[in-house]
């Protein structure tokens, strides 16, 4: 395992977090606590949950293995999110400080902790103030509830006026962003990547096999079934088989991974994984397991690195569809300036 600091802050996590939404859910709690055994044992430190996996189960899951395991207790960095419902009245949702108080008080008793490591909220809230959340944020910091914030799923205009907003009040600062990327989902390389390069922000990427469509376990045309999160729902989420299947891009993609993971003797699923946790301002790439078996071939990508063609020919064939403005190559090439002069 390999490790990093968390965005700009001076705590080290490993490369890999184990994301824990299938807690309570695909994976029972005996199942869960194996899985965590297995990423502390090759070298984790860093757990993602939120209130939300599983209407809270997913963290009682993981401060029930806390309390077992005093040694992981102590060295593993935490992380949760807070913002979506749990309940069903208008002020259950959201950012507000009312929120967010008991949001947190509640993810801190289901944890077991006095501290949680990095809070995150886990969307943007376009009703609150972003001034009430940020002193809210940085009030718990100085009341000790949590060391660090960070943020989920925002927008590169939200995360920079967030960051700026924090500054100008001096405020504790965010270090952390977590969004979705992967080979088949780049388009925040074009505005949300930069903002947080320039803020000094780590990236902390979720769904990085595009729910896994780069484990290869999907066939071109073939409706998938059995034991997979598409073959028991074809229309989950944002990777739902249809619209992917439908896009020649998704089988370039996949092509380029199988055809790399093949000549090292690998599996797609550490390729693209390895692609990933080197891009630019990643921190630590989540990773998502239904068992110790998967968690495992997903843990092996920390040992494999692409070769800079390898690494540029899976750039390269997943390059996403930018149009020509705002971000197609000639609208690049009028931001961009030569030391030497000239256009």
């Amino acid at each position: 395992m390999q490790y990093r600091t968390l965005g700009s802050s001076g705590t080290v996590v490993s490369t890999f977090a184990l994301g824990t939404m299938t807690f309570g859910a695909e994976a029972t709690e005996e199942s869960s606590h194996a899985i965590l055994d297995s990423y502390f044992d090759a070298g984790g430190n860093f757990i993602d949950t939120a209130d939300v996996y599983s209407a809270g189960v997913s963290e009682e899951i993981i401060g029930r293995w806390l309390g077992k395991r005093p040694e992981a207790r102590d060295a593993a960095v935490i992380a949760t999110k807070g913002r979506f419902p749990m309940g069903t009245g208008p002020n259950d949702v959201g950012t507000s400080r009312r929120r967010l108080t008991r949001a947190l008080d509640d993810s801190l008793r289901r944890l077991g902790v006095e501290q949680i490591d990095l809070y995150q909220l886990h969307a943007w809230d376009p009703i609150t103030p972003l001034e009430e959340t940020l002193r809210f944020l940085d009030d718990a910091v100085s009341r000790g509830k949590i060391a660090y914030y960070g943020f989920s799923n925002f927008l590169g205009w939200q995360l920079t006026k967030a960051v700026h907003l924090a500054r100008a009040h001096g405020w504790s600062p965010a270090v952390t962003l977590q969004p979705q990327y992967s080979l088949l989902v780049r388009d925040i390389e074009a505005e949300i990547v930069p903002a947080a390069l320039d803020a000094g922000i780590g990236l902390l990427p979720w769904s990085p096999l595009g729910g896994g469509w780069l484990s290869g376990k999907y066939k071109r045309d073939q409706a998938p079934q059995g034991a997979t999160r598409l073959g028991e729902n074809p229309e989950r989420g944002m990777e739902a088989w249809k619209a992917r299947n439908d896009h020649p891009g998704t089988w370039q993609v996949i092509g380029a991974v199988e055809e790399i993971a093949a000549a090292r003797g690998v599996s797609s699923s550490q390729v693209a994984l390895a692609w990933l946790v080197d891009r630019p301002a990643v921190t630590s790439v989540i990773l998502g397991a239904r068992s110790t078996e998967q968690l495992a071939d997903n843990l092996a990508a920390a040992d494999l690195h692409l070769s800079p063609d390898e690494a540029g020919h899976l750039t390269q064939v997943s390059q996403p569809r930018t149009g020509v403005y705002p971000y197609g190559p000639m609208a690049q090439e009028q931001r961009s300036r030569r030391m030497e002069g000239g256009r």
